[in-house]
């Protein structure tokens, strides 16, 4: 059975990718799921891919489900639709868009095509992550959670060395406590 490797590249930055590992009979639903796991995305929203060519154009289209606008030609599902069945050279691609309110962005593009599968691996599988990923709600952090705590553990008792009062808004404080007795 035929395993491929897809590379989902982050459309704003080519240098944030992830390998993706999946059998060709495994449908787009589960490239779906594996890609937002990938890049640690809940599974909220509605998704969508387009069968690409090399200039990145958008072609037959493989829904999460058909959704309420007009199409071109009558979409795919990705839960009837296996992979192999939508790969038309060695070099396939295809574009992930995820959250059509947020428009992410993905450019897949098939790397490798291998014929043995490994017994280790549970497919659909991430087996490379490069770059740090966005964070589909907010801000992230190069420390992430961490932070905080680093953040708390450098932080200096007020008027320990290397802090001084000059400087310090006192002057404001005195304007805000005149303000509330009048």
């Amino acid at each position: 059975m035929a395993v491929l490797k897809f590379r989902a590249y982050y459309e704003e930055d080519e240098a944030v990718y992830r390998d993706v590992v999946i059998k060709h009979s495994q449908s787009f639903f589960d490239l779906h799921n594996a890609i937002l796991k990938s890049y640690e995305f809940d599974n909220k929203h509605q998704a969508t891919f387009y069968r690409s060519n090399d200039n990145w154009q958008r072609g037959r289209e493989i829904t999460l489900e058909k959704y309420d606008k007009a199409y071109k030609a009558e979409p795919l599902i990705m839960i009837n639709t296996t992979i192999g069945s939508e790969i038309r050279d060695t070099n396939q691609k295809f574009i992930y868009i995820y959250d059509f309110e947020k428009n992410w962005t993905f450019h897949i593009e098939l790397i490798n095509v291998s014929k043995e599968e490994s017994s280790k691996i549970i497919y659909p599988a991430t087996s490379r992550v490069e770059g740090i990923g966005p964070q589909q709600y907010g801000t992230r952090s190069l420390l992430g959670k961490r932070f905080v705590d680093i953040e708390e553990k450098y932080d200096l008792p007020q008027n320990n060395e290397g802090f001084s009062e000059e400087g310090e808004e006192t002057g404001v404080e005195n304007n805000d406590e005149s303000s509330d007795d009048e």
